[in-house]
């Protein structure tokens, strides 16, 4: 007896390994290992963006237990297998009961597959015979070693046959139902369920009265669960489905996103599905009005996490003749003047400015690049509020040539923003006007600094990347530079198209060089947005700039996602208000007033008013000292003063704009005439005269076709010469010599003499 016992004892542990090394030998097909994968990306919540099918082109959407509406669950294991939680993946009763109906009737009346043994099925398609039905009973009985009752249900809700190219309930519910599975009714529940039993013949979208009728059995057999009422309005419910179609929301994204996550199923994002179909929307509405070939892009970030809440990456993704599938998120293009607001930010931290330092918005040459304006007109003296909200290109030449090329690009690229430059180029005074190439999504990154404190961050696709962070401003720059912006568009400004914006959005346009790229980008205290539109190919679209293309459809997507409103933002500690005195700059209370031209109410940034630029053109302090006769009031000096003499304090304006003056501000900032006793002493605009051409005059190409080619020259001055032709400095004389210059362009031409102690004339000529 007791070797009967130990030889049972053997023979069990034999049978025991030899099962668990079959089963190593021989492990179940689980998803991930021998199954092709499908994937789909999702919004954040659970809507499916886009879907890529398996190598057999097979549409699945996976989900967990908890994203299916508990009638489904009910549904599905009241009609399939009432005994899922208790068998070990095999119920004998369920198959003792269809054989003995199939050995009575002659046919299969009821199955005996649990749904654990249909799960393996699934995951391992067996042929219909005694020996495939073993076979897949021992697959269940390894799933249920494997996993848990959980994890088995839902592979199930993953991967049931839904008809045609649809797996999973979620497939189904969206493909059909048009909603996702968590929201089924009680009627969805029991169609879905039933669906997988013949998928081919009860496709509600073909088959809508078989479905019905099958649908009616499910319910049947809830009616202990769900109770009489529950399944008699369940049975009210219509069977109509819609048509069969993959999701396409945002289908670049999803592309990218999916190529970021390889071989994972489920990609679950931080788009807003309503948000990014308001854009596409919003994009969708443009096309008829743009020409062939060109394209859109737009881009939302949440300020707050730097999630990504809509991502376009082209006008239309059906239309390849827009470049559809080509991406311009990523695309790296010339920015135009979007990089000003950093410009002037990073000047502000490194005390070269405040925000109504002065400026020159005249002709000017930097070392041989003579920078114009969009509309190619000067504005004279200005300041940095009305240089950067009207983005004036040569006060910003101005500041960055202060800074410094090199050292701007390098705080731009510590701060986050990724800049590329011409092959073998280094950085010069052209990056500020759009000398360089920038991604959308870099350039978005970056203005959430003006919303986040100064920190710009790299826009997020999914809740579990990572939070990359870096300071691109001190908190007190990006405040003065938002509130600049948020003031000079939303306020009474209108942008060169007219484009009226709300207040509550700070935002910059830009232009790349030969109308390629039109770009606007604007940050709320919720969300930075950021639009392009061009051609991928690079080719120009005359007429196209940011602010009649791309700033209109900017304001529209802030309109559509974001509640704007008036906004009163309280300064950091770091920046205050002061008073601030023209020409010099300085603070009010540290300028006398004799000195204090024009007054202004400026942001300063730790308390600094840094003065106004050195002069380009002459040398010399902007605080000097003149002298006058103290009973005439005229100017004197030692050599020549009859009577009493007069120090008297003087602000001396930049060279450059001192011929932009109005009448009033001249006659301040200039001397006065000459007493008679000093001779030698020349007026300014009386002494200095231009010589050989006066105003009015008409100069005409010569006979052989060449530009006309003057002498530029003056008398009544010992010092030297400041020549400028239409504002723009065109040369130096000694005195007695002669400018040659050539006038290659035909109108009117402003011609400017000018020496170092201001004094000046003016002719105008026309050019023919």
């Amino acid at each position: 007896m007791k070797l009967s016992r130990r030889g049972l004892r053997w023979a069990l542990a034999a049978l025991l390994g030899a099962l668990l090394l079959a089963d190593q030998l021989a492990p179940p097909p689980l998803p991930g290992r021998d199954t092709a994968r499908a994937q789909v990306v999702l919004a954040r919540d659970g809507t499916p963006l886009r879907a890529f099918p398996d190598r057999t082109h097979i549409w699945r959407h996976p989900l967990r237990l908890d994203e299916v509406s508990p009638r489904y669950v009910d549904a599905v294991l009241a009609y399939e297998d009432r005994f899922f939680y208790w068998h070990f993946g095999i119920n004998p009763v369920a198959l003792l009961r269809a054989a003995g109906q199939w050995l009575w009737h002659g046919h299969i009346v009821s199955g005996g597959s649990t749904l654990t043994m249909q799960v393996a099925r699934l995951l391992e398609p067996v042929p219909r015979t005694p020996a495939g039905k073993l076979r897949q009973m021992l697959r269940a009985v390894q799933l249920e070693l494997r996993l848990s009752k959980r994890e088995i249900l839902e592979l199930y809700l993953s991967y049931a046959p839904m008809g045609g190219v649809l797996e999973g309930v979620e497939a189904a519910s969206r493909a059909y139902l048009g909603k996702p599975a968590s929201s089924l009714s009680h009627g969805d529940a029991a169609l879905l369920a039933v669906l997988p039993q013949a998928p081919s013949r009860l496709r509600p979208d073909r088959y809508p009265a078989a479905a019905r009728a099958a649908r009616d059995k499910v319910l049947d057999r809830l009616i202990p669960r769900w109770g009489e009422a529950v399944v008699a309005d369940a049975r009210q419910e219509a069977v109509i489905a819609q048509t069969v179609r993959e999701p396409l929301l945002a289908p670049l994204f999803a592309e990218r996103v999916r190529k970021l996550h390889p071989g994972v199923a489920r990609i679950e994002t931080t788009l807003d599905a309503a948000t990014q179909s308001s854009v596409e929307q919003l994009l969708g509405s443009r096309l008829g009005v743009l020409p062939p070939r060109v394209s859109m892009a737009a881009l939302v970030v949440d300020n707050a996490t730097l999630e990504v809440r809509a991502y376009a990456g082209s006008a239309d993704f059906s239309d390849n003749q827009r470049f559809a599938h080509v991406d311009m998120v990523l695309g790296r293009r010339s920015p135009g003047s979007a990089l000003k607001p950093f410009l002037y930010g990073l000047a502000l931290d490194e005390g070269l400015i405040h925000s109504e330092s002065l400026l020159s918005d005249v002709p000017q040459s930097f070392g041989g690049y003579q920078p114009g304006n969009f509309q190619a007109s000067f504005s004279g003296p200005v300041g940095v509020t009305e240089a950067l909200q009207r983005s004036l290109n040569v006060p910003a030449v101005e500041v960055l040539d202060r800074l410094g090329p090199q050292r701007f690009v390098g705080l731009l690229r510590a701060g986050g923003l990724k800049l590329d430059l011409p092959r073998d180029a280094q950085p010069n005074l052209s990056v500020i006007l759009g000398g360089v190439a920038v991604s959308l999504e870099d350039m978005v990154g970056a203005y959430t600094a003006l919303a986040r404190g100064g920190i710009a961050g790299r826009p997020r696709y999914t809740a579990a990347a990572a939070l990359e962070e870096r300071r691109m401003l001190s908190e007190g720059a990006a405040f003065i530079i938002r509130d600049l912006l948020e003031a000079g568009g939303p306020v009474g400004r209108q942008v060169e198209a007219g484009v009226g914006v709300r207040r509550g959005i700070a935002w910059k346009t830009g232009t790349s060089f030969g109308f390629r790229d039109a770009w606007a980008i604007g940050v709320s205290d919720r969300h930075t947005v950021g639009v392009w539109v061009g051609r991928p190919d690079g080719t120009p679209n005359p007429g196209f700039f940011g602010a009649n293309i791309a700033a209109p459809l900017l304001v529209d997507i802030f309109s559509a996602i974001d509640a704007l409103g008036r906004v009163d933002r309280q300064p950091p500690a770091s920046v205050s208000q002061a008073r601030i005195c023209w020409p010099l700059g300085l603070r009010s209370t540290d300028t006398p007033a004799a000195l204090c031209h024009q007054e202004r109410t400026a942001w300063l940034l730790n308390g600094a008013a840094p003065p106004t630029f050195p002069d380009r053109l002459r040398s010399g302090a902007a605080r000097y000292t003149d002298y006058r006769d103290a009973d005439s009031g005229l100017r004197v000096r030692a050599a020549c003063a009859a009577g009493e003499m007069l120090a008297v304090d003087m602000a001396r304006w930049p060279a450059a704009l001192e011929p932009w003056l109005d009448a009033t501000t001249r006659s301040r900032a200039l001397p006065p005439a000459w007493s008679p006793a000093c001779q030698q002493a020349v007026a300014p605009g009386d002494g200095l005269k231009i010589i050989g051409i006066s105003s009015g005059e008409t100069i005409r190409r010569a006979a052989s076709g060449g530009a006309p080619l003057l002498r530029l020259e003056a008398r009544g001055s010992r010092q030297p010469l400041i020549w400028l032709v239409d504002g723009r400095q065109v040369g130096r004389t000694v005195p007695g010599k002669a400018l040659p210059y050539r006038f290659e362009e035909a109108g009117r031409h402003a011609i400017t003499a000018m020496d170092d102690s201001g004094r000046y004339d003016r002719v105008e000529i026309s050019v023919q």
